[in-house]
Parts: C-alpha cells; sequence; structure tokens
C-alpha cells in the first residue's frame, strides 16, 4: 500500500480534520470579540466530500482522524457523519475536540460508536473568569458535560490554553483534578492564531515556564514515557490517579517527529498549524478529480511537508494572524 511519507522519513497517519468554522464561543485568544467572517456554507467541504477524503487518506495509511471546528457540533447533522464514518474499518481512532456545550446529550450514542478520545476545552474552573474568557455564559453547561464525560467510557482529556495573567493562577487547580480521577489535563502554550496576532504580554508562559510553576507546588513529579509523535510532554505526580502533559505548540519542540496533516473546512490542506496551506482539497475535488488523482496529490503533497512550525511559519513571512477557528483547533 502506497504510504504519505515526506522527505524527512515522517509518515502520515494522523488527520485533523475541521467540519466547521463556526463556532459558540468567542474565546480571546481564538478570535475578536465580533467573530471573525465565516464563509459562506457551500464553500465548506460537504460531508460526503469529507467522507471520501478521510476515506482515500486511510487508504493511504491514515488511520486516527481527530474532527474540530470551530465547534463540530454547531454544524447540523454532524452525528449522522460521525455514523458514517464508523464504518470505515481502517481507522484506528476516531477523536474529537469539542468545546462541551452541546456534546452532552450525544454522549451515549458517542459511546456506541466507538468514538475513542474526546478533548474538552475549559480553560477556567471559575466561572466568572471562565464567561470571561469564552465571552459566553456557559461554565454549568461545560462543566456538567466534563462530569458526564468522566462518567462515561470515553477517554478524556482536558484542554486548557495558558493564559498569561489570565488563568496562570489555576494551573494547580486543574492538576488537583487528577488526583483521585484517571484525567489527563493538558496546558497548551498559547499561539498567535486570535485573528489579529499574539498580544503581547509581561511574561511568556512556555513549556518551560509551566513546568517550573507546577514543580514548585509539588515535589515529587513522575515524567511519563514520550509516545512516538505525540504532542505533549507528559507527567503525573506521584501517587495521583490521572496525569497532566504541557503541549508546547508554540515553542514547537515536538516537531521531529511529526505525524500530523490538517485539512480546514473550507478544503485547505496544511501539512502544519504554522504553514499557510498547500492545496485546497475542496476545489481538486469540485474539478471533477478521481480517488487516484486525490491520492497522488496527497502523496505530492505531503512530500513538501517542511521540517519544522519555524520554517513553515518562516515561509508564510511570519503572517499568523487568522483565526483558529477559520484552520481548526
Amino acid at each position: 500500500m502506497q504510504k504519505l511519507t515526506d522527505k524527512f522519513g515522517r509518515q502520515i497517519t494522523y488527520l485533523r480534520l475541521a467540519v466547521t468554522d463556526r463556532c459558540n464561543f468567542r474565546c480571546q485568544y481564538c478570535m475578536p470579540a465580533h467573530g471573525i467572517d465565516i464563509v459562506d456554507r457551500k464553500d465548506l467541504l460537504s460531508f460526503k466530500e469529507m467522507y471520501r477524503i478521510v476515506r482515500v487518506l486511510s487508504e493511504l495509511g491514515v488511520d486516527k482522524v481527530r474532527l474540530t471546528g470551530g465547534e463540530p457540533f454547531v454544524r447540523r447533522d454532524f452525528m449522522n457523519f460521525l455514523e458514517s464514518l464508523a464504518f470505515n474499518d481502517k481507522l484506528k481512532s476516531i477523536n474529537l475536540t469539542s468545546n462541551g456545550v452541546l456534546i452532552g446529550q450525544h454522549i451515549s450514542k458517542l459511546e456506541s460508536l466507538g468514538i475513542t478520545n474526546i478533548n474538552l476545552s475549559i480553560d477556567s474552573l471559575n466561572k466568572d473568569k471562565f464567561n470571561k474568557i469564552t465571552r459566553r455564559d456557559s461554565f454549568d453547561t461545560v462543566y456538567k458535560t466534563l462530569q458526564n464525560l468522566q462518567n462515561s467510557k470515553i477517554n478524556l482529556k482536558l484542554n486548557v490554553v495558558v493564559i498569561s495573567g489570565v488563568n496562570t493562577d489555576e494551573i494547580i487547580d486543574f492538576i488537583e483534578l487528577t488526583k483521585t480521577d484517571n484525567l489527563a489535563v493538558r496546558f497548551i502554550e498559547e499561539m498567535p492564531f486570535n485573528g489579529k496576532g499574539l498580544r503581547t504580554t509581561n511574561k511568556v508562559w512556555d513549556k518551560n515556564t509551566i513546568l517550573n510553576h507546577v514543580q514548585s507546588h509539588f515535589k515529587d513529579i513522575e515524567t511519563l514515557p514520550h509516545k512516538k509523535s505525540s504532542t505533549s510532554n507528559n507527567y503525573k505526580v506521584n501517587g495521583y490517579k490521572g496525569s497532566f502533559g504541557i503541549i508546547p505548540a508554540f515553542t514547537r519542540t515536538i516537531c521531529h517527529d511529526c505525524n500530523r496533516i490538517r485539512i480546514t473546512a473550507t478544503g485547505l490542506f496544511k501539512n502544519c498549524l504554522f504553514d499557510g496551506g498547500i492545496f485546497n482539497v475542496r476545489d481538486f475535488i469540485r474539478g471533477g478529480a478521481s480517488d487516484d488523482d486525490l491520492k497522488n496529490m496527497f502523496v505530492k503533497t505531503v512530500g513538501q511537508k517542511l521540517k519544522n512550525g519555524f520554517v513553515a511559519e518562516a515561509a508564510r513571512e511570519n503572517n499568523v494572524s487568522e483565526s483558529m477557528s477559520t484552520i481548526g483547533g
């Protein structure tokens, strides 16, 4: 079987697919308060097109898919798409990232479909602060979703974007959630994808700063084995049931064994979070491309994958001011 392998010998097995650019939150680190200019629905990939893309990529060795947005559950018929995707027997895991507002009513169905992992985005355990970050009054709903997911069969990870001067005082509180529950918390370095470029802060909370802060509170921290192509450096407090990790999304120390590609809701194929996009799969499909044409284009495009995120950012002249909701979280 033909594989997706870049010029550095990295095999691509993981697709992050955004099903929409729309979101019911307006998180400060993601977009301006007024939101972003969303595209016409006809310009979004259809679910039929997404299904075809995933099937073709799975025939090239992609066996893990993460569905993102925006917020994936704001798109009508998303659950029907998930159900169809579950029939692809070449996929080892189908994972989701959600903000937790709309997913709660679907947890039982997600379990029955074999959804492996859900990443729940929650940047504060304080209701007022949460509502300020998201610019929405949804904390109670999201926290209830968190509790229901913990009681489900689905592996749960919490995604916490570390925002200087906003929620850094809660890092320890989040780790305390792992004391009695088999929960994984992931602290994410803030990135410049907020629709206007990275804000200037007095202190940079990068991987080392976050870890040093944790170590100043917990003296007995175990470094967990690093799994190949993992996006995070993982740890646990000895005696705690769960774990915590740090995703160096901005300092980019995890690029060397990257196995990921991205496709945005409008079909833009990205070899890297920080590149400007290589080609548009939507237009290629609507232009009459066959499955073989798609395979050849995917193989060719992955061959252009750059060494790391710094090279990819430099290649687009460091213009990284789009919203994460446009790219796909």
